[in-house]
């Protein structure tokens, strides 16, 4: 576990892909400041696979969403691939959620008029590392996710589960660091959550590193390790 000294030295560890120290964040509520973290310290290595567990109101997404560059700490420190993500401009914090961070959202996010062959290619548009032929690789991506036979279809023809694979090829396109997960499995029946879980479980077996947000005990037989937050504190690590 991280310490809460803000004077160390960030980890140079090439096999860190996050290291939180001493996080905290509040929202501004009228004219009181409202805390949702308290003082995190967390550390994922590259290759985990990693649950953050916690019931409604936990905390849990609040800290998905600094881990994700989609909001900053009021204090503490967020570091990403070695990337103090306090310390960079707002448009380098873009880049970084761009190239090195894959999202899959509980509602999937796609693009109603997009067939999931043009979902999948959508981050390549305005974040594309040099080099890659992305139109293939939005191919073999949803080769992958066992939806070739279902790519220039559109999300209204596709069932739940379907619309997952396309979010989690599409995460998957810039080959990102990170895969950031949020309830993945919440709009899911059970026979359809193992099927995502499985596919997640490929990934990790092939080396990626994933950190899921959930509140299902469920999930806790697929990752590596669990993470329990209440109330804004971490109550394991």
């Amino acid at each position: 576990m991280v310490g809460k000294d803000l004077e160390k030295p960030v980890s140079d560890c090439t096999d860190v892909v996050i290291d939180i120290c001493s996080l905290r964040k509040s929202y501004r509520l009228g004219d009181m400041d409202v805390p949702i973290l308290h003082g995190i310290d967390l550390c994922v290595k590259k290759g985990e696979f990693v649950a953050i567990m916690g019931p409604s109101g936990s905390g849990k997404s609040t800290l998905m969403n600094m881990i994700g560059c989609l909001d900053r700490p009021t204090s503490g420190k967020v570091v990403l691939m070695g990337k103090d993500t306090c310390a960079i401009s707002d448009n380098e914090l873009a880049e970084l959620r761009g190239f090195e961070i894959g999202f899959v959202f509980q509602s999937f996010n796609l693009i109603p008029r997009l067939s999931a062959y043009e979902n999948v290619l959508l981050p390549t548009y305005s974040n594309s590392k040099m080099g890659h032929n992305p139109a293939q690789r939005a191919k073999d991506l949803l080769k992958l996710v066992g939806l070739d036979d279902r790519m220039y279809h559109k999300p209204t023809e596709l069932s739940g589960g379907q619309r997952q694979r396309v979010a989690i090829a599409r995460s998957l396109i810039n080959e990102p660091s990170l895969i950031l997960a949020d309830e993945p499995t919440g709009n899911l029946d059970s026979k359809t959550s193992e099927e995502i879980l499985g596919i997640f479980s490929e990934l990790h077996r092939n080396g990626c590193t994933i950190v899921m947000i959930t509140h299902d005990p469920e999930m806790q037989k697929y990752v590596d390790r669990t993470v329990l937050i209440k109330d804004g504190y971490i109550k394991n690590n």
